[in-house]
């Protein structure tokens, strides 16, 4: 019975492993589908917005 407790233990451990990876590589592709012209969007907008919440 012990045996099958760390098997179990293991087998959740790929499980997460594999998981993640797949949560990464979709943030990845979805990181990389902007144009040069949105990323340079986005980071005026962040900036902007970083800039109205300083006191």
């Amino acid at each position: 019975m012990q045996s099958n407790w760390w098997k179990l233990l293991g087998l959740a451990g790929v499980v997460s492993v594999v998981a993640t990876g797949a949560v990464v590589a979709r943030n990845e592709r979805q990181r990389r589908a902007y144009t040069p012209d949105e990323v340079r969007e986005r980071l005026h907008e962040r900036h902007a917005r970083a800039q109205q919440q300083r006191p």
